[in-house]
């Protein structure tokens, strides 16, 4: 039998390791940027948020239907001064409807209870049923508008459009005494005034800026019992 030659042992080589060249970025960061600067709001969202205080010169006259025919007859004049404010805001959101206005007002003139007293709501929000008269669910927040108001410039046209009296949600108010008994002066007054509720058509108007309001109202009461105008001046606050 022929000789079987021994096969030759493999000869392992290791890999020579290779070293990695490592980069480094040296490259200097650059400067963190300065904050932005705030952004002013333009337009009439300059004057939300706004507070205007000064006073109000106001005339009212008073009528009664007191004739034997029962006609209208006017009684007298009055012309008074009282502290007035105006507050601006964003317009307001309730039931999922938003005010149709460049801002949401109220001007208060005077005191609420106090005698000669007014005030001008361009919207509220009213809280009702959550149901219908069906049993149905429904948002029981209501959005109630009252004015419709335009702002141009620094120019305001305003006018009462929905007193909101059949939904018994009257804000825009002349607190005026009114006798115990009609056409019976002589039985005394309610104490402290009355509230009447402005009629549709009434109107506000003048320059409205963030530098101040100079503003004249003039309209009448629901009831025909009242007429009235005033001039407000007022700064912000």
């Amino acid at each position: 039998m022929a000789e079987t030659s021994p096969s030759p042992t493999p000869v392992t080589t290791e890999p020579t390791p290779v070293d990695t060249p490592v980069t480094v970025d040296d490259t200097p960061a650059p400067p963190p940027e300065d904050d932005p600067e705030p952004v002013e709001p333009a337009g009439a969202e300059a004057l939300w948020g706004s507070e205007f205080s000064g006073t109000a010169e106001v005339t009212v006259d008073v009528y009664d239907y007191c004739n034997t025919d029962g006609s209208r007859r006017f009684v007298e004049s009055e012309t008074y001064s009282m502290d007035a404010t105006l507050s601006l805001s964003s317009p307001r959101s309730g039931g999922g409807a938003t005010e149709d206005n460049p801002f949401s007002m109220l001007l208060a003139v005077g005191q609420p209870a106090e005698s000669g007293a007014l005030s001008f709501w361009s919207a509220a929000v009213s809280t009702g049923s959550s149901q219908d008269l069906a049993g149905n669910p429904r948002d029981p927040d209501l959005l109630l508008t009252y004015w419709q108001m335009e702002w141009d410039d620094g120019e305001l046209t305003a006018q009462l459009t929905d007193p909101h009296t059949e939904e018994a949600v009257a804000l825009n108010l002349l607190n005026w005494p009114s006798p115990l008994v009609p056409c019976r002066d002589d039985l005394g007054e309610l104490p402290g005034g009355y509230p009447h509720a402005l009629g549709e058509g009434t109107t506000l108007g003048g320059d409205l800026d963030t530098d101040g309001a100079s503003l004249t109202a003039e309209g009448a009461t629901g009831d025909g019992q009242l007429e009235f105008r005033f001039d407000f001046s007022g700064g912000t606050s």
